[in-house]
């Protein structure tokens, strides 16, 4: 897979709003499947299909405690990502209202 298709994967990957609140309630450190059900207005299944997308593209990764599955952001590049592009947001909107 080349870098321009790396790219796309976790560029789709943080594309739904759903994805992109999963991994701002990651940011604070790991939490099982459970306690991130409180944060979505979905179903565990639907839950898990934005898990393993998120995972797929790199951006997380996971592990059993117990009968729980936990997961957590893979590296500390995941929120630089993110800041860059709220960044780049806050910046876009201070030179539209020019």
């Amino acid at each position: 897979m080349s870098m321009e298709e790396r790219l796309a994967k976790v560029f789709k990957a943080l594309s739904h709003p759903i994805r992109i609140k999963i991994v701002q309630n990651l940011l604070s450190g790991e939490k099982c499947v459970c306690e991130l059900l409180q944060f979505v207005e979905f179903s565990q299944p639907n839950l898990s299909q934005h898990l393993k997308i998120l995972k797929e593209a790199g951006l997380l990764e996971h592990c059993k405690v117990g009968a729980n599955m936990h997961y957590r952001i893979k590296n500390e590049y995941v929120k630089a990502l993110l800041n860059i592009a709220e960044a780049f947001i806050i910046e876009s909107q201070k030179t539209e209202r020019v």
